[in-house]
């Protein structure tokens, strides 16, 4: 703690100094500020500005290089024989150094002798200069290595000690394809605390350029799933999908959030609105929501989604377009086709065969011995969507295998024997086929929303046309049934029909809030064919120049058939065809929303 001094507090110097040293401190300082001060103790004199060696414009002679064996190099003037620098461009400096350190022993070199004597130096410098940069770029090129090889790592789900077995392979490589190289390789640094850092800096700088991308999106929307690991942690993930000015669309994993407490909807609404704060995203922008269908994303009053609509309702942002999950929809629909005296007795036949060693290596044994097409049968998992699929056509397809090996091992299977369930089997391999093929039209990255329902309306249509046929016994469209009505098995069509029909009726159940929005899938997909008194007066004007537009039409049908034709059209429009009425309400911020 300072101490304060008694003399100060009291106006009093805390140092008494006589009056003649006043007096001879007043004179020094008129004589170096150049007036006199009315209060010598305290006034002071502006000091002189100090003088740059940048303001002096000195330059480098050329002449130096002879007489005191100096170079420029790298904005400094170097030595050419102990290559130590002299900042200041001073013949003073320059002299000085060469006759204090060097000029005994330089002093003998004359004419051309101290010509040559000062080319040689000239290379060796550049021959060090270019040994460092090829050292640097080696070092470049094994730390680029490095994190490509952690890319590696992390997107095939290895672990981080895998780097080092990746090197020592690449060692042993290079020591027999390129053994002069193989230094180089082992500069390369794959430990697994090394790859562990190149992936979380991989990670944060993807999440940085989506943070950057997200300052220009003009709308964007977020899809949520919940899901709990391995270690009972539930895990949120939050996807974005955003549209720029100029309709280009991103979309991206956002964050994965482990939730140790309960799911409830207001933790997830306080974890969503954190994860869209720090990715600096507004509100005014967010378009819409998409959630797994559970109670606590769903609910009316307390659900996530009505939280969201609250938020949005306070920030003063028009309501967000909700859906469910168009992939996660199609499944659960599927769902509705049970048959469990189908999957029971398939299920048990195949954990038999797969669950025993001997056995199961006995079956396989056996399917090489008769030369069959598949060798081995596939086991079914419930969590994934596309095995009951394949798991049913590849038993379909060794059912009269399974049912020899099943009686030489003693374990007879009725079922496998009985017409009935054999057609039922069949029906359920042929309509988890199309399930399976729709399900993987849904997947991919960029696909539009209007493009996804097209092909959810489309499964329903064909739902409508196999109804009528079956009903007929018609089966061109279904092989496995048409294989065994061909070797005299009875089909039983209403049986069918009626699967059919309640498949169909959870489609139009499900899908009950995508057929909400169909017109502006319509409006959006084809704006050309739709029928302007069917659209919303603020896109009624903008429909009508669009479609009197000769030249963007001819575009329009040009570009519609590729695969991102809509948004490569969407990008070429000119600006006025987007700006009618402005674009903070109008037809600008509707193909914005609807694009995510």
């Amino acid at each position: 703690m300072l101490r304060r001094n008694p003399r100060a507090l009291s106006g009093k110097d805390s140092c008494p100094i006589s009056m003649q040293a006043r007096q001879n401190r007043s004179d020094l300082f008129q004589r170096l500020g150049g007036m006199q001060a009315k209060n010598p103790v305290m006034s002071f004199s502006k000091p002189a500005v100090k003088r740059k060696i940048s303001d002096e414009h000195r330059q480098f002679q050329k002449k130096w290089e002879m007489e005191y064996f100096f170079v420029e190099h790298r904005g400094s003037a170097t030595c050419l024989i102990c290559t130590e620098k002299v900042a200041v461009y001073k013949e003073y400096n320059i002299k000085r150094h060469y006759s204090t350190r060097h000029g005994e022993e330089y002093a003998k070199y004359l004419g051309k002798e101290r010509e040559d004597r000062v080319a040689n130096l000239k290379t060796c410098l550049q021959r060090q200069q270019h040994f460092f940069k090829k050292a640097c770029k080696d070092n470049d090129a094994a730390v680029e290595a490095s994190y490509v090889v952690s890319e590696m790592i992390a997107k095939a789900g290895k672990p981080f000690t895998e780097g080092e077995f990746i090197k020592k392979c690449m060692l042993q490589a290079a020591g027999i394809v390129c053994p002069e190289k193989k230094s180089q390789f082992s500069n390369i640094s794959l430990s697994a605390n090394t790859v562990a850092e190149r992936i979380t800096e991989m990670s944060g700088d993807i999440y940085n350029q989506l943070c950057e991308k997200a300052k220009h999106f003009r709308a964007y929307s977020v899809a949520l799933d919940e899901s709990t690991d391995i270690t009972d942690t539930a895990q949120l993930a939050v996807y974005v999908r955003g549209v720029s000015n100029n309709f280009d669309i991103t979309e991206e994993l956002l964050t994965v959030i482990p939730m140790h407490g309960q799911t409830t909807a207001q933790e997830i609404f306080h974890q969503l609105c954190d994860a869209i704060v720090n990715a600096g995203l507004p509100w005014a922008r967010f378009a819409g929501i998409t959630t797994d269908g559970a109670p606590s994303m769903t609910g009316r009053k307390n659900g996530l989604v009505a939280l969201v609509q609250r938020k949005l309702e306070e920030e003063g942002v028009e309501e967000a377009i909700v859906l469910h999950c168009i992939i996660h929809q199609q499944a659960l629909c599927s769902k509705c086709l049970k048959f469990d005296n189908v999957m029971s007795v398939v299920v048990k036949c195949i954990n038999q065969i797969k669950s025993r060693g001997l056995k199961h290596r006995q079956f396989r044994a056996f399917l090489e011995e008769i030369e069959s097409a598949y060798t081995d049968v596939l086991y079914f998992t419930e969590v994934r969507w596309l095995s009951r699929g394949t798991t049913l056509k590849r038993f379909f397809d060794l059912r009269v295998e399974v049912k020899t090996f099943m009686e030489n091992h003693g374990k007879d299977v009725p079922e496998l024997s009985d017409p009935k369930w054999l057609m039922d089997l069949a029906f359920l391999v042929d309509i988890t086929q199309e399930l399976n093929v729709l399900n993987k039209k849904l997947q991919g990255q960029g696909q539009l929303v209007s493009a996804a329902y097209d092909n959810v309306r489309a499964f329903s249509t064909k739902l409508a046309l196999w109804k009528a046929q079956v009903s007929q016994k018609n089966l061109c469209h279904f092989p496995a049934c048409k294989t065994l009505m061909d070797e005299s098995t009875p089909f039983s069509a209403e049986k069918y029909v009626d699967a059919i029909v309640k498949l169909q009726e959870e489609f139009e159940h499900r899908f009950a809030d995508f057929k909400t929005h169909k017109a502006t899938f319509q409006i959006f997909a084809d704006p050309f064919s739709f029928d302007v008194q069917d659209a919303p007066p603020v896109l009624q004007m903008e429909l009508i120049d669009l479609q009197c537009n000769s030249e963007l039409k001819t575009k329009f049908r040009e570009v519609c058939g590729k695969a991102e034709g809509l948004g490569q059209f969407l990008r070429e429009l000119p600006p006025t065809s987007l700006n009618y009425q402005g674009c903070s309400g109008g037809p600008c911020a509707f193909w914005e929303h609807i694009s995510v």
